[in-house]
């Protein structure tokens, strides 16, 4: 067994993968031969991720609040507290707050010496944002 007592601050996340503002504790971080790693991540209202990819898929798990996430050709979709998504592995997708909604969710994503664990492409323009986010009541 092993106790990692809380000693990693809370990290803002990068312009370069988020549009708004978010933040982000590091969860797990195992060493090899595990792959998994997970972060809870905090969307400020109308805070998203840019488009990306997992080599080896990811999972959000829905903690808190509304969000919104996408697949790359596919509609907006709400996701609330409770909901698990699965983005396949190589699936072109975003993910975060809804407009007048925070969003938390745990991201679990996997990795190895071969994959990266995400590929960073470009931002999700306001238009492609509000596009087709359905209301989040």
């Amino acid at each position: 067994m092993q106790i990692t007592r809380s000693s990693i601050g809370t990290a803002k996340g990068p312009a370069d993968w988020f549009t708004g503002d978010v933040y982000i504790d590091s969860i797990a971080a195992s060493p090899a031969p595990s792959r998994v790693q997970a972060s809870l991540v905090h969307f400020m209202p109308g805070a998203r991720t840019h488009w990306h990819r997992h080599p080896l898929s990811q999972t959000v798990f829905v903690t808190e609040g509304v969000g919104l996430c996408q697949r790359r050709g596919g509609p907006v979709e709400v996701i609330r507290p409770g909901d698990r998504v699965l983005f396949e592995a190589d699936e072109e997708h975003w993910h975060g707050a809804a407009p007048d909604r925070l969003m938390v969710h745990l991201a679990i994503n996997e990795g190895d010496a071969e994959h990266d664990v995400v590929h960073w492409l470009a931002p999700v323009t306001d238009e492609e944002y509000a596009a087709g986010a359905p209301a989040a009541d």
